[in-house]
């Protein structure tokens, strides 16, 4: 994945990961999604991150700052959009 790329640790079944990929799809943003059930790399990249919790959408973006169980608000702040 080219370096410019946000990344979305999640997992299927999280309420907060489903909204938050669908505010990144309806904003035309482009992304990689991880999901920490299947990938063990991403899931400790989570608790790293975390301090141990499984918090998720952890959201890394391409200047290493990183959003956790962010709110549409704080979404659409990050990325200078309307909500």
């Amino acid at each position: 994945m080219p370096e410019d790329t946000i990344v979305v640790y999640a997992t299927e079944w999280c309420f907060d990961c489903r909204r938050a990929r669908q505010f990144l799809d309806q904003n035309h943003i482009s992304y990689r999604w991880v999901n920490i059930d299947r990938d063990k790399e991403g899931e400790q990249f989570v608790k790293t991150t975390n301090h141990g919790m499984r918090s998720v959408p952890t959201i890394l973006f391409p200047d290493g700052s990183v959003l956790v169980e962010p709110s549409n608000n704080q979404l659409a702040e990050k990325f200078g959009v309307p909500v």
